[in-house]
């Protein structure tokens, strides 16, 4: 196979993937207009596609079939759970690498190079649609002087609506936060007790701990959350009380921004304000202040932190039930590191990292923690 149907046939699996990442970013795009651009960059994908393969026909190779390309796992599972905002940046980077190699470098084909160059024209524009699509999530940047920076101005005076709104630690945080600690412990009483009874009991008293702590935190933050939403709404209510004119300006943008002329969206803020209750909902509506339903569940989120803490702290202590000693010792620390490995390839699930590579990160962690905690715990071993 030459370098050429080589280049062509890489170039066409690249759009393969492309495309099946931007039509599943889009299914999950809430905005209408965004979702369109990134139907709109899959859809010349496909075209992109199509010219390639009609080079290679050109050149009296056969076109493999589409379903041979191979679309990783992971990156599946990337693209339907990861954060939106950083799959537009991957896919940024990606169109970037596509012109500068795949694209950029001559082939010695003259019309093979002519379809490349006219390939890699488009994708320079996918890279500045994305850029900006990732840059202003909203859209292209706004008019300094039009409704939006009009309304950003507003929102800027009213610095209440800043901070508070941490969420809470999903399972895999969770249960890294377990495993980590708890691990730690194990080794750590181990090296000062030589692997004794002891460390059973102090890895299920560390477990116990960490999955109460966690649960209530939890819990806490949920209904924390939930408090400063319902302080937000009360703290909206006296806005409107004290700036009528100002939080009816405010609303018209909004509405302006979704594309209401600047009559009709005083108009309909006008009949709004007439009952303050509606008013003030819509209101909070907009500006995202949440309400009593804020924050999810406190129950179920201090039970998905119990519970998820509870079994990765649990992971170092299983050993000793059955066990003892260094031995106990060597089976925990395998077990956990595996544990961190797993923990640590989840993650890219959400960061968009190698999946071996946050595995291995958090595997070297593991053997860090369990190292400086062993050797502590050997310089003040006591006597058992």
């Amino acid at each position: 196979m030459s370098d050429v149907v080589k280049r062509l046939l890489r170039a066409w699996r690249g759009e393969i993937e492309a495309r099946y990442v931007y039509e599943v970013i889009a299914g999950r795009e809430p905005d209408p207009d965004r979702a369109r651009i990134i139907r709109d960059i899959a859809d010349a994908e496909a075209t992109h596609r199509e010219r390639l393969e009609q080079r290679l026909r050109e050149l009296g190779e056969p076109i493999p079939d589409p379903a041979s390309v191979r679309i990783s796992p992971w990156l599946q599972l990337q693209a339907r759970l990861a954060p939106i905002d950083r799959l537009l940046r991957a896919r940024e980077a990606a169109e970037d690498d596509e012109v500068e190699g795949t694209y950029g470098t001559p082939t010695g084909d003259q019309e093979t190079d002519r379809v490349l160059a006219s390939i890699r024209n488009d994708e320079r524009s996918h890279s500045r649609t994305v850029e900006n699509l990732s840059a202003h999530p909203g859209g292209p940047p706004p008019d300094p002087n039009g409704p939006e920076q009009r309304l950003r101005r507003i929102l800027g005076r009213e610095r209440w609506h800043r901070g508070g709104q941490g969420w809470v630690s999903d399972a895999i945080y969770g249960a890294n936060d377990g495993l980590a600690a708890v691990f730690g412990m194990v080794t750590g009483v181990s090296g000062a007790t030589a692997g004794s009874n002891l460390v059973l009991t102090a890895g299920l008293a560390g477990a116990t701990a960490s999955a109460l702590s966690m649960g209530v935190g939890a819990w806490l933050a949920a209904r924390s959350q939930r408090e400063m939403a319902l302080a937000n709404r009360e703290q909206e209510r006296r806005e409107i009380e004290s700036h009528p004119a100002e939080e009816k300006e405010e609303l018209s943008l909004f509405y302006q921004l979704k594309g209401l002329s600047e009559e009709e969206a005083d108009q309909l803020v006008e009949r709004l304000s007439a009952n303050p209750d509606v008013f003030l909902e819509q209101l909070a509506a907009e500006e995202n202040l949440g309400g009593p339903d804020a924050g999810g569940n406190a129950w179920t989120a201090g039970l998905a932190g119990l519970l998820s803490t509870g079994l990765g702290a649990m992971v170092p202590v299983l050993p000793f039930f059955f066990v003892h000693g260094y031995v106990a010792l060597i089976w925990a620390g395998a077990v956990s590191l595996i544990a961190h490995f797993l923990v640590g390839a989840a993650k890219s699930l959400v960061t968009l990292r190698s999946w071996w590579g946050a595995g291995l990160e958090m595997t070297a962690a593991g053997v860090l923690v369990g190292g400086a905690t062993y050797a502590l715990g050997l310089i003040f071993r006591v006597a058992t």
